[in-house]
C-alpha cells in the first residue's frame, strides 16, 4: 500500500470513535491489598460504562463476573478498561477469580423518567 494512503485510512478510523463512546460513562475500580475498592461501585442504568480497573497490588488479580459476563486478568500494578451496560436496575456480582475472599458489587440504580 502505498505511504501517502496510511494517514487518509487513520483519519477515517478516528472519526467514528467519538460518536461511539459519547454516551459512555468512566468508572473506576482499585484492587488493593488484595481487595475490591469500592466493593459497591453504583451506576445509572441504561448507561455504557467504561471501567477502568487499577491493581495496585504486586501480584495479578482476575476481574470476573458471571452475572456482567466479563472475565479480565488485570497484571501486578497494571491497569485495564473493560466496558459494560447498558444494564437494567439491579446488582450485579464481581470478584476476583485468583482470590475468591474479594467481592463486590455493581449496583444498577434506576434512572429518573424524563417524561415527569
Amino acid at each position: 500500500m502505498p505511504s501517502h494512503l496510511v494517514p487518509l485510512l487513520l483519519v477515517g478510523a478516528f472519526t467514528l470513535s467519538p460518536a461511539a463512546f459519547a454516551d459512555t460513562l468512566t468508572a473506576k475500580l482499585t484492587i488493593q491489598n488484595r481487595r475490591f475498592t469500592p466493593q459497591e461501585l453504583t451506576l445509572p442504568a441504561d448507561t455504557k460504562v467504561k471501567l477502568i480497573i487499577h491493581n495496585q497490588d504486586v501480584i495479578p488479580a482476575e476481574f470476573e463476573s458471571y452475572d456482567l459476563s466479563r472475565e479480565i486478568v488485570v497484571p501486578g500494578h497494571g491497569r485495564v478498561t473493560v466496558y459494560i451496560g447498558p444494564l437494567n436496575p439491579g446488582r450485579y456480582n464481581f470478584f476476583n477469580d485468583f482470590n475468591h475472599a474479594a467481592q463486590g458489587w455493581v449496583v444498577v440504580a434506576p434512572t429518573a423518567d424524563k417524561g415527569n
